[in-house]
């Protein structure tokens, strides 16, 4: 079982990357993120074997997942604040597992509300990865997490050091879901492999040079960490003309 995840920066920009790209790499479930609309295209990829979920949003957020298998909806948005309206989360079951689409807040500027919107977002994921963890639910969690693990996941730290994607608290929470016994994919396969990043801004030639920092993550339960096979970015579709900032990122699950 192949899945993969892309954070698309607005989908009707990326349309025509996204339906080649499903062409060319034929993944059985593909995740995104940043979809920037309320009207989703679900049509452009049935064609092509897909059926499709999204949360949307007007001009912000949004997320979908395309399945080649049918799609049940488990929940359109995540626990714990019944006040957050932001379109940031999708969890489904599809071909017999879980799959949990994501879009953490950015968080910047530190010390700002938003900052503390994200810490409060990750603490009430943690919170529900806990309660998975505790009930036997094999889940695989995908998307933009937007949090820089360790320094090996950056260019160059020193850029990042006042970045909410850097911050002590951010990466803490992350190391908290590490801690429940999920696995990130990337990192179990290619310990120590630097220089492979999934975002590079558009500006100073970012990508050319290599400038970039991993954010987009695959978290997976013990359950199907045990049926990981291979996890790979694929850095095509950075280099392709007016392309998302993000990249793809994929597991393969026996």
């Amino acid at each position: 079982m192949k899945i993969a995840t892309w954070n698309v920066n607005s989908i009707r920009a990326r349309l025509d990357h996204v339906t080649h790209w499903l062409e060319v790499h034929q993944p059985d479930v593909l995740l995104m993120q940043e979809l920037k609309g309320t009207e989703f295209p679900a049509e452009a990829f049935a064609p092509l074997g897909y059926q499709a979920e999204a949360v949307t949003q007007k001009a912000y957020n949004g997320v979908a997942i395309l399945s080649r298998h049918p799609i049940e909806v488990v929940a359109i948005a995540l626990p714990g604040d019944e006040a957050d309206g932001h379109a940031r989360y999708l969890e489904v079951n599809t071909n017999n597992t879980r799959i949990v689409n994501i879009y953490l807040p950015n968080g910047n500027p530190v010390g700002s509300p938003n900052f503390g919107y994200k810490l409060a977002w990750m603490a009430r994921l943690a919170k529900h990865m806990q309660q998975w963890r505790e009930n036997n639910i094999p889940v695989i969690i995908g998307g933009d997490f937007n949090v820089i693990p360790e320094d090996i996941d950056c260019h160059k730290p020193a850029s990042w050091i006042k970045d909410a994607l850097f911050q002590p608290e951010t990466r803490g929470w992350y190391r908290t879901m590490l801690g429940y016994g999920f696995t990130d994919a990337f990192r179990a396969l290619h310990p120590d492999l630097g220089g492979a990043f999934t975002y590079w801004d558009y500006f100073r030639r970012a990508f050319e040079t290599n400038r970039g920092i991993r954010i987009d993550h695959f978290l997976l339960s013990p359950e199907l960490a045990t049926r990981l096979v291979r996890c790979e970015i694929d850095k095509e579709p950075r280099s392709q003309p007016k392309p998302s900032d993000h990249t793809p990122i994929w597991v393969e699950l026996q």
